[in-house]
């Protein structure tokens, strides 16, 4: 499985999708631009020690993500749709 985060803002909310791909095994694709500073010492300062667990690269843009996983099933997910899931 693969989870895709696209342009995440908040770290707090990244670091634990990240943690959960860490223990699950679960590939973690970020898509730019990061609201935040993946370099080494802004994570040891945001305590996200587990960083290098994760299975995670880096993206410019979704369609690179179609073009290299071509045939895959997508599920997307967002706060800010119209519909509520259940209805």
């Amino acid at each position: 499985m693969h989870v895709v985060l696209y342009q995440p803002e908040i770290p707090s909310n990244t670091g634990n999708i990240a943690r959960t791909c860490a223990v699950t095994g679960t590939f973690l694709h970020l898509v730019r631009p990061l609201g935040f500073s993946t370099a080494d010492r802004y994570l040891k300062r945001a305590g996200l020690d587990y960083w290098p667990l994760v299975a995670v690269s880096y993206h410019d843009s979704l369609e690179e993500i179609f073009q290299t996983h071509s045939g895959g099933r997508f599920f997307f997910l967002t706060t800010r749709g119209r519909l509520l899931y259940h209805r």
